[in-house]
């Protein structure tokens, strides 16, 4: 038997596995899940277990037929087995698994790392947890035994720190603990897309403790609790797994359509309240005003649809300032499905439409030359800003080609890959902004974290001739890439 000790090995180390920081539970889960009825025998449960090779089963409502939501669905490990057998006997075997099974069922979250799904099983003293979709069904299963090759030696309680803070102070304290790890997972050469996307995963946990604590704090205020099933979610780059050190709050929140007017009060307080949560934590308000606080970023599922729609139909494209990133929302507390229904309508909304691609990316600027005449760095004291002379326009246009060409997957590598399997041509041109991407992403990174230990504020911008030689040519190289940029774009938009 494996003991939870395993888990995780010398506790004052200081030093952390990058395995559980890299791969999300989806990649180690066993999948599909396998389940029996409630009413079904011991015996034959384990007649299961042994057939399949595994240490559990989940327990679905008896007459329920295919996945089950995690809040209907029960366990049964072979712990449960043994402690039925030695209190029993053998007339342990005919009793139904209702009886002997662990309920509720502690979860996680298919997109969630490693880390997360240790630090839960080590907080529970449990060796099982069962993996849900974004609507809450149960669609595989993690052990212990899955997790020991992914150990690690600290840290691994951040993101179920996160889940069960009480207070903001809290909250903040295991918040603060992000940029250490981020430090220490680039001194171990992780690939800044796998450290963005763990920092991502972080912004999202935070901000759904914070709701959790809102609503709190509204029924501490005499306020009740929620009038109406609703889904908070992120937006931008914390919803395409892509968040850095340098971030900002880009929210909504959707209800569902039987809310009244005063719901939308509730709602509008609500919003202000996480927000002011996350400011207090370290995560400044949007200077752009995209928080479900304000009224254009907050509404119920039909007036979201009517605001896809006007979006669509829009003719301008300072109308569709900051519009863009909603196609990144990524629900982190509530009722997920609402929010995935929305996400889903959307793209099918915009389906083929070339003409709102073409305004989203207006919207979001031209990229300016950063090479001079001779090859040279164009910067500015030394610097220059990495998400301005790239990063944003390849993000922007991966996500507008996405919407058009109806490739619904979030993160911008996911979509370059999407866009280049429709066999529209340019596979090389899009292989380069891919490379451009990451690169941007690692030089970023490595900055922001070296400006915060030396006590500066974390920004896009990278001091070019810190570089070392190979890196100016990457650079160079990256650059170059972006510069074809808007060619690249009319091109897949507009395929011979």
């Amino acid at each position: 038997m494996i003991g939870l000790a395993e888990l995780s090995a010398d506790r004052g180390s200081v030093r952390s596995d990058s395995n559980i920081y890299q791969n999300r539970v989806s990649t180690i889960m066993n999948a599909p899940a396998v389940s029996v009825e409630s009413d079904m025998a011991l015996a034959a449960a384990l007649e299961i277990m042994m057939r399949e090779r595994i240490s559990s089963v989940f327990v679905r409502p008896t007459g329920h037929v295919g996945p089950s939501r995690a809040k209907e669905t029960g366990i049964v490990t072979e712990r449960d087995l043994l402690r039925s057998l030695s209190t029993y006997g053998a007339d342990a075997l005919t009793f139904p698994v209702r009886q002997v099974m662990s309920h509720p069922l502690a979860t996680v979250p298919t997109d969630a790392f490693a880390y997360l799904a240790m630090g839960r099983m080590n907080r529970l003293q449990i060796r099982h947890l069962g993996v849900t979709d974004d609507a809450g069904y149960v669609v595989g299963a993690l052990s212990a035994r899955s997790l020991l090759k992914l150990r690690a030696e600290s840290g691994v309680e951040l993101g179920d720190e996160i889940a069960q803070a009480s207070s903001v102070h809290e909250l903040g304290r295991a918040w603060a603990k992000l940029s250490s790890l981020a430090t220490d997972l680039v001194r171990e050469g992780l690939p800044a897309r796998e450290i963005a996307a763990f920092i991502a995963l972080g912004v999202c946990d935070l901000t759904g403790r914070a709701a959790v604590l809102a609503e709190d704090q509204m029924k501490e205020r005499g306020q009740g609790g929620p009038p109406a099933a609703y889904a908070f979610v992120v937006l931008g780059s914390a919803g395409r797994g892509e968040s850095l050190l340098a971030m900002d709050q880009d929210n909504a929140l959707i209800f569902a359509d039987d809310a009244t007017l005063e719901a939308d009060r509730w709602f509008e307080a609500l919003a202000v309240c996480i927000s002011d949560l996350l400011y207090q934590v370290g995560i400044p308000y949007c200077t752009g005003g995209v928080m479900a606080r304000n009224a254009p970023w907050r509404g119920s599922l039909g007036a979201w649809r009517e605001r896809v729609g006007e979006w669509i139909t829009r003719s301008n494209p300072a109308d569709l300032l900051s519009i863009d990133i909603f196609f990144d929302l990524r629900s982190v507390h509530g009722d997920r499905g609402l929010a995935e229904e929305l996400w889903r309508n959307a793209f099918d909304a915009a389906r083929g439409n070339v003409s709102f691609a073409k305004l989203l990316i207006e919207a979001a600027g031209t990229v300016a030359p950063s090479l001079g005449w001779f090859g040279g760095i164009k910067t500015e004291q030394g610097r220059i800003d990495l998400k301005r002379a790239g990063l944003f326009g390849i993000v922007s246009a991966a996500r507008a080609l996405a919407i058009c060409h109806h490739v619904v997957l979030r993160s911008t590598p996911e979509r370059l890959d999407g866009i280049k399997s429709l066999g529209l041509g340019l596979e090389q041109d899009l292989d380069a902004l891919d490379d451009a991407q990451r690169l941007f992403l690692d030089l970023i990174l490595r900055q922001q974290i070296k400006d915060i230990d030396q006590g500066r504020p974390a920004t896009n911008k990278i001091e070019v001739k810190r570089l070392s030689r190979r890196d100016r040519e990457r650079l160079r190289v990256a650059l170059r890439a972006v510069e074809s940029l808007e060619q690249i774009v009319r091109d897949l938009l507009f395929p011979a």
